[in-house]
């Protein structure tokens, strides 16, 4: 398998809630949603909702897995059984819901907002016998770097107060104004990115706006981009090293 592999959003899933009011793309889908991919390392699902109007979805359950959501544009609100209050974020606010042996929860997404929603495999056999747990974090704790006209958001890892069991997860948001950045990667975790904006080139690789890429087995990543373009990126490791769902 190539070391970079591009998955356009034509070989992505697809969703919908009430009616087309929240639309979906799935990098990551559930059976029969059309999505080249299945689950892989640790993550077992990646949505990038989209709301055309406010709209609410319905009080509904998870266990086990960590449902995360990062708020990509406008305000959304979160209601869940363990904190029992609506609780906004805003755009570049995350929040986590460690599920363990159950919680249910809603959510509201306002008029053309945009969120990505994760979910990842902490190993269920321990986490189904263990409480739920949420946390949310706003925009400004997380720690920024620059490298000429690129700015970092690092989401999950060094200096990130972001708390997750989910072991070996690295998340960043970068933005590159114009010209390059050159990325250490460890070869013995997969990279998951998702082109938010812009068409960047990934080691040579040109891709466009909400294209999905999976680079694996390599050392070093240059990101190259002639325009500003905005770049999701989840470092996880190849082999999580416990049984996933559908391996219990």
């Amino acid at each position: 398998m190539a070391n970079i592999q591009i998955i356009p959003v034509a070989q992505q899933g697809s969703g919908a809630f009430n009616g087309g009011e929240i639309v979906e793309n799935k990098p990551i889908g559930f059976p029969r949603e059309g999505s080249l991919l299945r689950p892989y390392s640790n993550l077992f699902y990646w949505a990038h909702a989209k709301a055309v109007t406010d709209s609410t979805i319905g009080l509904h359950p998870h266990q086990g897995f960590e449902i995360t959501s990062f708020v990509l544009k406008g305000e959304i609100r979160h209601y869940d059984t363990k904190m029992k209050t609506w609780r906004p974020l805003k755009a570049g606010d995350v929040q986590i819901i460690r599920a363990g042996n159950g919680i249910s929860h809603s959510e509201w997404m306002g008029q053309n907002s945009e969120m990505f929603q994760i979910w990842f495999d902490p190993n269920l056999n321990k986490t189904l016998s263990q409480p739920a747990s949420y946390d949310d974090y706003p925009e400004h704790v997380f720690p920024v770097t620059t490298h000429d006209k690129a700015t970092i958001t690092t989401l999950v890892g060094p200096d990130s107060p972001f708390q997750m069991d989910t072991p070996g997860i690295g998340v960043q948001r970068i933005r590159i104004e114009a010209g390059s950045l050159h990325m250490p990667l460890n070869p013995e975790n997969i990279y998951s990115v998702y082109i938010i904006a812009g068409t960047p080139t990934l080691n040579d690789k040109t891709t466009r706006k909400s294209d999905f890429v999976l680079i694996r087995e390599l050392n070093e990543l240059t990101l190259f981009a002639e325009t500003p373009s905005d770049v999701f990126m989840i470092g996880s490791p190849q082999h999580p090293g416990y049984p996933r769902y559908g391996q219990i």
